[in-house]
Parts: structure tokens; C-alpha cells; sequence
């Protein structure tokens, strides 16, 4: 079953920049699915502890879009992101459970989100140039989601010391797709070559 679920991923396995883990023709190894888990908590730990204070709203999404790329370059595999996000979504879990750290919905919905779109994305790519365009794209539409469920939290339910709807919404309008086409292309171009991978499937 994991073998045809997490069949490798040719395209992701040419391009990338490191030397990929998962071997063409072979089943994914407990290696491997260790390596995703690793890199999904570590995912986790990256949204929960490195906070910035850029006042910049959407820019953590760096911080979830390149650990999950650098999975996809070392664990070239259909699926890989999916298994990473889920990864850290329970590792958040038992960051929030354990009392250790708070992360915020928005955060919450970037960890399991970002893993999904990432597959879907890249699902057809064949070249170097396909993976930077669908990467960046798939970090577009997770921050977007983030965007529309933090905006909804904050009309509903937000506290007192949060910044209000109407003075985050103008910035976050702006900046939370901006930082999304940003994490894509910066994560895209550190951990696969934009001249890599085979010819574009037609």
C-alpha cells in the first residue's frame, strides 16, 4: 500500500539539490518515513518557537513551506508533504496539549494545509521550472487559507490584547499573499534546481 501511495516522485528526485534518500523503483523505507516525521516536528517546533517579531501578518509561513520543501528534495515521494504535515499538526498537538507552546489557528491550519497543497501541486511536475512555479503556488494557497481562517477567528473570538480586525485586515490583505508567493520561491530555489528534472509531461 505505501509503496503505490508513496511511489517516488522522478521529477522532485532530479531537480533537487541534495541527494535524495529514496531510490527509483524501490518502496519507501522505514529511513525515509522517519526522516518525514522528523522533519514534519521539526516543522512544528519552527512555527511554535521561531517567532520573529517582523509585525509582518502571514510570514510564518516560511517557517512550515521550507522544512517541508527540504523533505521533498531528501524524500522525492508522491504524498511525502502530506505525511510531514501531518507530522507536525500532531507534534503541534502535543506542543499545545503539554502546555509547552500556544499555536495560533491560523499556524495550526498552515501545518496540516500546506502538506496537502504541496502534493496536489506538484503532483504533474516533471521539471525544475514546473516545481518552482507549483511549489510557490501551493505556498500562495496556504497562506491564503491561513489568511481566511485567521480573519474569521479574529471576527469571532479574538482577545483583548489581539490587533483588532480592522487594523490587521488592511496589512493582511496584502501581505499574507505576498508572503506566501515568497516562502514558495525562496524554498523552491534553496532545495531544487530551476534547470533540473525531466521534460514536462504534455
Amino acid at each position: 500500500m505505501l509503496s503505490t501511495v508513496l511511489a517516488r516522485h522522478d521529477g522532485l528526485g532530479a531537480a533537487g539539490r541534495l541527494p535524495a534518500v529514496s531510490r527509483p523503483g524501490t518502496a519507501i523505507s522505514p529511513a525515509e518515513l522517519t526522516a518525514l516525521a522528523a522533519l514534519g516536528g521539526v516543522t512544528a517546533l519552527a512555527a511554535a518557537f521561531l517567532t520573529r517579531g517582523l509585525g509582518i501578518p502571514g510570514h510564518n509561513i516560511i517557517d512550515v513551506v521550507f522544512p517541508m520543501a527540504l523533505g521533498l528534495a531528501l524524500v522525492p515521494r508522491r504524498g511525502a508533504a502530506s505525511v510531514m504535515g501531518v507530522s507536525s499538526f500532531a507534534a503541534a498537538g502535543v506542543l499545545m496539549l503539554g502546555g509547552i507552546r500556544g499555536i495560533g489557528l491560523g499556524a495550526m491550519t498552515s501545518l496540516l494545509a500546506t502538506g496537502v497543497f504541496l502534493d496536489v501541486a506538484l503532483r504533474g511536475a516533471r521539471t525544475g521550472r514546473a516545481i518552482y512555479l507549483r511549489l510557490t503556488l501551493a505556498a500562495l494557497a496556504a497562506n491564503l487559507l491561513a489568511f481566511a481562517i485567521r480573519g474569521g477567528e479574529k471576527l469571532l473570538v479574538d482577545g483583548p490584547l489581539a490587533q483588532p480586525l480592522a487594523v490587521w485586515l488592511p496589512k493582511a490583505i496584502i501581505t499574507y499573499p505576498l508572503c506566501g508567493l515568497a516562502a514558495g520561491l525562496i524554498s523552491a530555489a534553496v532545495w531544487f534546481r530551476v534547470g533540473g528534472g525531466e521534460r514536462e509531461a504534455a
